[in-house]
């Protein structure tokens, strides 16, 4: 305890985190919050006058881009229904239950392998590979936990603001191998995709994450400032569904400035993941200026740039 209030008086970034999440912030208005924010994480102020990074402009867009549709995008049941729509059920993630309280969970119920996830925010999950270890109610506290987050007030990501906190049951999925699935994240830009994110180990204690471009060149690319985003170093093969992947990202990114489309591959087949109109919240330094601005290049402001 002492050491996290010496951490809050000496550490901006650790006591605006603090404020935020214990909702002292919340009257804030989300322009004066983004730009205090992006100046303690990023380094530099944010130009919403003029934004070129990609990062300055996700901030932009979060403050003027605002779809309906992108509730229902970014709402984890409610986009289910949304990609079946556009590109077919068959690259769904199959629904075992959804349940707006984490104490209506019949566990008994579910098969032996199962993910439980929040559908409003990123840090409510549960995942399990063998039921008779479950510890039921550590799984109940992290739902309940995660049901209680308001992923808006922490980015300031407009489309989590209306999303009803519900918890989903999915399928459990794994390759062939038995390992963890490797994730592919396409970066869509006007309906184009431009850079794909491959991410590996997750849940690991050497997460790594690679750029590709669309031929599966790796790129230069890199944000390994962050722990979570460290590159392998690696060259991997590609993927067999590409062309598959990027043919169904332009569908779900088209008419939107950005979007990031994430898959998975299990077994030579192609599922869907989520949608992501912020990536890393806009709050993800690069290793290098010029990749920031590249990726804001690609980006054509509504209503700002043509």
């Amino acid at each position: 305890m002492i050491e996290k209030c010496i951490r809050l008086l000496r550490d901006p970034k650790y006591r605006f985190a603090v404020l935020s999440d214990y909702g002292f912030l919340n009257k804030m208005s989300d322009e004066k919050f983004l730009k205090k924010k992006f100046r303690l994480l990023m380094g530099y102020p944010l130009d919403l006058e003029n934004p070129r990074t990609f990062n300055e402009k996700l901030q932009w867009l979060k403050l003027h881009d605002h779809n309906p549709l992108y509730t229902t995008m970014a709402d984890k049941y409610a986009v289910k229904e949304y990609v079946s729509q556009k590109i077919g059920a068959q690259y769904v993630i199959p629904n075992l239950g959804v349940w707006e309280r984490a104490e209506d969970i019949d566990f008994k119920e579910l098969p032996d392998q199962f993910v439980l996830k929040c559908t409003h925010d990123s840090h409510g999950l549960v995942i399990c590979k063998d039921r008779s270890k479950l510890d039921e109610e550590k799984a109940r506290k992290t739902l309940r936990e995660g049901l209680k987050q308001n992923y808006y007030q922490k980015f300031r990501e407009w489309p989590y603001k209306d999303i009803k906190p519900r918890i989903i049951a999915e399928q459990y999925m794994e390759d062939d191998t038995g390992e963890e699935l490797r994730d592919y994240k396409v970066l869509c830009f006007g309906g184009e995709p431009k850079l794909i994110e491959l991410h590996q180990g997750r849940y690991s204690d050497h997460p790594t994450q690679d750029y590709y471009d669309v031929e599966w060149k790796r790129s230069e690319i890199s944000q390994g400032q962050l722990r979570k985003y460290h590159t392998s170093g690696k060259d991997f093969p590609k993927p067999p569904v590409l062309d598959e992947m990027l043919r169904c990202s332009r569908i779900l990114s088209e008419g939107i400035p950005h979007i990031r489309v994430d898959w998975y591959c299990v077994s030579g087949k192609l599922y869907f993941g989520e949608l992501t109109f912020y990536d890393g919240a806009g709050f993800a330094p690069f290793d290098k200026k010029e990749y920031d601005l590249l990726l804001g290049s690609w980006i054509k402001l509504p209503g700002k740039e043509s």
